[in-house]
């Protein structure tokens, strides 16, 4: 008994035989196809997501100055975790700066648990002078933008996956019904039927 290699069945979409149908060689190239366009349209779409991540944290990096303000008073309770109840090493404090006009203004932000009223404390502004939260570190920044790139690649990559394998059901579909129809036309001149 000769024995099946693997490597015979290889390809044998593309190899001229007499039971390849023409929806075996669509159904070859679409494979083809759909996994070229989902690998390459995966690294594009997580390359490009990586970059705007990448422009939009560096915006907001550079749309940050930070100010010395003075600790006024701390928010009671407000370094306690909600759902925990673990205490953080964050507090909610208002605090006084001088803005680059002059003024001295007063505001809300985080500052460091070990810090005591009338000390200071770092804060940060945005372009109007309005209290923000402190730029992302660049682990933190870093660690953004490899997750953005990443999801975009995957849901580029699967949504194409996902196209190609509905495209190719359909092709399949279509051949498993010629094929009963044609099963019908020339199962009727085989002769008798038992029944």
């Amino acid at each position: 008994m000769r024995k099946l290699h693997r490597g015979n069945l290889l390809g044998w979409r593309w190899r001229r035989n007499p039971l390849r149908r023409h929806s075996d060689v669509v159904e070859a190239w679409l494979v083809l196809v759909v996994w070229t366009v989902a690998a390459v349209g995966a690294v594009a779409a997580g390359v490009i997501a990586a970059r705007i991540a990448d422009r939009v944290v560096e915006q907001d990096r550079t749309g940050r100055r930070p100010v010395s303000a003075v600790l006024v008073r701390t928010v009671p309770g407000s370094g306690r975790d909600v759902v925990t109840g673990l205490i953080g090493d964050r507090l909610r404090a208002t605090v006084r700066w001088t803005d680059a006009q002059g003024t001295v203004r007063t505001g809300a932000t985080d500052v460091r648990s070990t810090a005591a009223p009338g000390s200071t404390v770092t804060a940060w502004t945005d372009g109007r002078g309005r209290l923000v939260s402190a730029p992302m570190n660049p682990a933190a920044a870093t660690t953004r933008i490899v997750l953005l790139g990443t999801g975009a690649a995957l849901t580029a990559g699967l949504t194409v996956l996902g196209t190609g394998a509905l495209a190719r059901l359909r092709i399949q579909r279509r051949a498993t019904e010629r094929w009963g129809a044609e099963w019908e036309r020339v199962g009727r001149q085989w002769g008798h039927t038992t029944g």
